[in-house]
């Protein structure tokens, strides 16, 4: 669909005010990644009018430049607004000086049912829409009238509360469109690994793929803007339902204090050796919660299996480790280390006195850390690396109220497009959910008068019951993945192998953790800092 004169007015208008406005207006919003780093300039690469001759909104395609860095690009969905509109602050709006000195104001599309009903009536469509440098496409997936039968009618969109670093719209408790509001050239991994688990594998613990928008630039480049999928039903994320469940623990296990200090606590991360070693203490405890996380190592081998099972896709067939890719891996994560003990130094003496020492701990530890990631990837590696969730842990994956749908396949958003698609080691998504129990158990742990005035028994106490819990989980988590995935080509065939690579990705995860909560959450450094000395002793 094309509008050519107003398009070609509209976009010379918009190209030459909105780069002016743009920093103010990112930085104040949530979805944007750039907070951090000095903006240098904004362009406007693109403005394609949804619409015909009347457009109901406008896609803009902004790119951003840092005073350092690479540059990234957004994807800015806006409609116009009254220009006398004065309850909109200066994060909600664009506001620029039209012909005559009229305001002209620009406000997020997300907020206006009339685009959003047209983003869904584009996509039943299959609708393209022009721009001046290439032009957004609608496009279904096999599955999108399973999910939008033509007798459901209008699908009512609701925009989501929560947002992070995208924008989502549920239609009619059928569907959820989500925006990617940082855009790069290529397939967004969640579309890629959604649609082929959706309609390769037919894989059913995801959201299935129903459709999506991408942009086609007239140069041939290709970029995801949105992904449609099939709405779960839910209670909230697997976060949410663990922590319920680890505080109905804390209210049972003050009742049996000396019998859970009395307990052996199984070693962490000897994957083999953990099988089903938990007592009956344990089970009584933790309820219904270890057998539900049991379903979750399932799953999460299932979902392993079937990214591991197309041989003939370049994209997804399982590929050796090499001892090219382990130099480059290995020298990789030790440059990733240095990067953030780095960071540590220089920020060590503004934590608390009692977390300076576990710094400090940690800081000394440098060599042994960047002597654990080349002692592992000096030799052979007998597993298979695959495509793999990427970023994985209790926050991706829902809870049904008796199973669990695994989404967000994007992957860490602040690693470029190329990093995310590279096959790895399933174990990394593994660590990644271990590391995710370890933050729910050391997060949510309950503080007391004796805690919090520095009683070291209190506090030995309390952090012993804390790390069972942990160890219980952990240990249920691995025996119950471990046996779905079996003999699968991705697991190492030597427990040695294993308890090393998963240790690799366990003390890698744990350093991408410290780097987070020095630059965002300082209260939380103690967390990935015990983790990181965990590991050490291992």
């Amino acid at each position: 669909m094309n509008a050519p004169g107003l398009q070609k007015e509209k976009f010379m208008e918009l190209q030459k005010t909105l780069p002016a406005l743009l920093p103010d207006f990112l930085t104040a919003q949530r979805w944007f990644g750039g907070k951090a780093r000095q903006i240098r300039r904004t362009e406007v690469l693109d403005v394609i009018p949804f619409g015909a001759s009347e457009p109901s909104g406008w896609m803009i395609l902004a790119r951003v430049e840092y005073e350092s860095g690479p540059s990234e690009t957004y994807a800015l969905p806006l409609i116009a607004s009254a220009g006398n509109d004065g309850s909109l602050q200066k994060s909600q709006a664009l506001r620029m000086k039209g012909d005559g000195g009229v305001d002209l104001v620009f406000v997020d599309a997300l907020r206006d049912e009339k685009l959003l009903l047209g983003l869904h009536a584009a996509i039943e469509a299959q609708l393209a829409f022009r721009g001046l440098n290439g032009e957004v496409r609608a496009q279904q997936a096999s599955a999108y009238r399973e999910f939008s039968p033509a007798a459901a009618g209008v699908l009512q969109p609701v925009p989501m509360k929560v947002e992070q670093s995208n924008s989502s719209i549920v239609y009619g408790d059928r569907l959820v469109l989500k925006i990617f509001r940082h855009v790069e050239q290529g397939i967004n991994p969640d579309l890629e690994i959604g649609f082929f688990l959706t309609d390769k594998v037919r894989f059913p613990h995801v959201p299935a793929v129903a459709g999506w928008l991408e942009y086609m630039g007239n140069d041939g480049a290709q970029s995801t803007l949105a992904i449609l999928q099939q709405f779960v039903p839910n209670q909230g994320d697997a976060w949410q339902f663990t922590m319920k469940s680890f505080a109905g623990f804390w209210s049972k296990a003050g009742e049996h204090p000396q019998d859970l200090l009395a307990l052996k606590i199984p070693t962490l991360y000897s994957p083999k050796a953990t099988v089903d070693v938990i007592p009956d203490i344990a089970r009584e405890l933790c309820g219904p919660y270890l057998d539900a996380i049991a379903l979750l190592g399932r799953r999460t081998a299932q979902l392993h299996v079937a990214l591991a099972s197309d041989a003939t896709s370049p994209a997804f067939s399982p590929e050796p480790y090499t001892p090219g890719f382990q130099t480059e891996l290995a020298h990789s994560l030790a440059e990733k280390a240095k990067s953030v003990l780095g960071l540590l130094r220089l920020r060590a003496a503004e934590l608390p006195g009692d977390l300076r020492e576990q710094a400090q701990q940690v800081m000394d530890a440098e060599y042994k850390i960047l002597q654990t990631f080349r002692t592992a990837l000096d030799r052979p590696i007998t597993a298979m690396r695959t495509r793999i969730h990427a970023d994985y842990h209790l926050g991706q994956v829902l809870y049904t109220g008796s199973d669990f749908v695994i989404i967000d396949f994007e992957g860490e958003p602040a690693r470029p497009m190329s990093e995310r698609r590279v096959k790895l080691s399933p174990l990394q998504d593994v660590a990644g959910m271990l590391r995710s129990f370890h933050y729910a158990a050391f997060s949510a742990a309950p503080a007391d008068g004796a805690v919090a005035e520095g009683n070291s028994e209190s506090v030995w106490q309390r952090s012993r019951v804390t790390e069972a819990w942990h160890a219980w989980v952990t240990a249920r988590f691995l025996a119950s993945y471990l046996k779905e995935a079996g003999k699968a080509s991705f697991i190492p065939a030597s427990e040695d192998e294993l308890k090393t690579l998963l240790r690799v990705h366990l003390l890698e995860k744990a350093l991408y953790e410290l780097s987070y909560e020095l630059n965002n959450r300082p209260d939380w450094v103690r967390i990935p800092l015990a983790g990181i000395i965990s590991l050490l002793k291992e």
